[in-house]
């Protein structure tokens, strides 16, 4: 007990004088996933845009990118929503490429790594609504996402949540 007591006088007696090590500012993460859509609502047999954004806030270029994006769990509740990716168009220095996968896939490869730092690739998919779909119900996605850098450092992400989109009845 005796040396259990000294300790914490020890302790407090460093952070009274302040000589305990001090907790700094956290670097920002080194790799950023946004959404967007073009459309807060759609109608059976009607499409929205989503945009997914990665952007390297590293010192260092992104390598390699894993990505998979997934109905929430309220949008798997609702049978009736039917909805598909269709289409898929990352956005590169080089100008718009065809993705080479959708849906609960790897999209890594279609952000056009090496991401230089200070720079930003999106990838846009196609969200179509069946025209039988149902309808006053949100339809949302969540996506985790894995990237490594040049200094073979990595940084994990996730999950994080697109903007619902509402499917009206017309």
């Amino acid at each position: 007990m005796r040396r259990f007591g000294l300790g914490a006088v020890l302790a407090l007696a460093l952070a009274v004088f302040g000589l305990a090590p001090s907790a700094s500012a956290a670097d920002p993460a080194p790799a950023e996933l946004t959404f967007a859509t073009d459309s807060a609502t759609t109608t059976p047999g009607g499409s929205v845009r989503l945009s997914m954004t990665i952007t390297n806030t590293h010192t260092y270029d992104v390598w390699f990118v894993y990505q998979t994006i997934e109905p929430t769990w309220l949008t798997t509740q609702r049978p009736d929503l039917k909805y598909s990716f269709t289409g898929c168009s990352p956005t590169t220095t080089a100008g718009p490429a065809p993705c080479s996968g959708t849906g609960p896939a790897n999209l890594g490869a279609n952000y056009g790594a090496t991401i230089p730092p200070g720079q930003s690739r999106t990838v846009t998919l196609t969200l179509d609504v069946a025209a039988d779909s149902g309808c006053n119900g949100n339809i949302g996605f969540y996506s985790y996402f894995y990237a490594e850098f040049s200094d073979s450092t990595n940084v994990s992400g996730g999950p994080v949540y697109t903007p619902v989109t509402r499917v009206l009845c017309s």
